[in-house]
């Protein structure tokens, strides 16, 4: 199968709905990072890392799947220039929205600089990392709506002049205490030593007390969070919260020799593996 992928899509990017035995893609499909395409691009770079450094076909095919990213699925917004990771339509044409699960890519990208990965890869994981933060930021409740849209220059003019530059459709507009962001903050402090990025941790650990936390002492979703008045949703508290989010965050402030990622990988659902020798 690898060596199917490998020969039918070159630039490294699979679409997300394919044909399980010829790997075609099915009508329709798009290319992307975000929901269903995600755990793809990170374990190339994780079985690497799992392989002791050893399986060179899943660097080789990390390496040319990033230079994909960079190449087809980063755009910037018009006037501040944040970078975002969009999806590649049938039609070849970028769609302007970044989901907050793609915001897992700046954390990735750290750890593969960390384990030998060019200096570009982390410049990039940068710019990422600063984009997933301003989703939080630019929201009235600080909490990142599920997907927010990007103005960009390639956008009419109409387009620019009706909406700011980064904006939610108000089926977007909720919050289910997800962890990507988290997740890159913790893998850019432990690479950097930036402590903006412990910062941000704490400004979106706040923003769940604020408005997410209930009477019982648990955490569930919050509607609203961008402009109206944000308010937690029936439901119960994601699982992911507590095995992923609030991990990340307690490594964030953690000790760097606490699972250390020179010695440990973090599967998709923040499981420690040591990395073989």
């Amino acid at each position: 199968m690898i060596d199917v992928v490998k020969k039918r899509y070159t630039n490294g990017l699979i679409p997300v709905m394919m044909e399980w035995n010829t790997m075609v893609a099915q009508p329709g499909s798009v290319i992307s990072v975000g929901a269903l395409g995600d755990s793809y691009y990170e374990y190339l770079l994780k079985q690497w890392l799992l392989s002791g450094k050893k399986d060179d076909q899943m660097r080789d095919m990390y390496v040319t799947a990033v230079a994909g990213i960079q190449a087809q699925l980063v755009g910037y917004s018009y006037q501040s220039n944040y970078a975002f990771i969009g999806k590649l339509l049938v039609t070849g044409e970028l769609d302007p929205a970044m989901e907050h699960l793609t915001c897992f890519v700046p954390g990735m990208l750290a750890l593969g600089y960390l384990h030998g990965m060019p200096t570009s890869h982390l410049d990039l994981a940068k710019e990422l990392t600063e984009t997933c933060v301003q989703m939080y930021l630019h929201s009235a409740s600080h909490l990142s709506p599920e997907i927010t849209q990007f103005v960009t220059e390639v956008d009419p003019e109409g387009i620019q002049e009706t909406y700011p530059e980064l904006f939610t459709f108000p089926s977007q507009d909720y919050n289910i205490l997800r962890p990507e962001t988290v997740e890159s903050l913790m893998i850019l402090y432990r690479v950097t030593g930036d402590e903006v990025y412990r910062d941000h941790g704490r400004m979106i650990m706040e923003a769940f007390e604020e408005h997410s936390k209930v009477p019982a002492g648990g955490y569930r979703g919050t509607i609203d969070v961008w402009s109206g008045t944000p308010t937690t949703k029936q439901g119960g508290m994601e699982s992911f919260f507590i095995a992923e989010t609030l991990k990340y965050l307690f490594l964030l402030f953690s000790d760097d020799e606490v699972l250390p990622l020179d010695e440990i990988v973090f599967n998709t659902e923040a499981h420690p593996f040591p990395l073989w020798q």
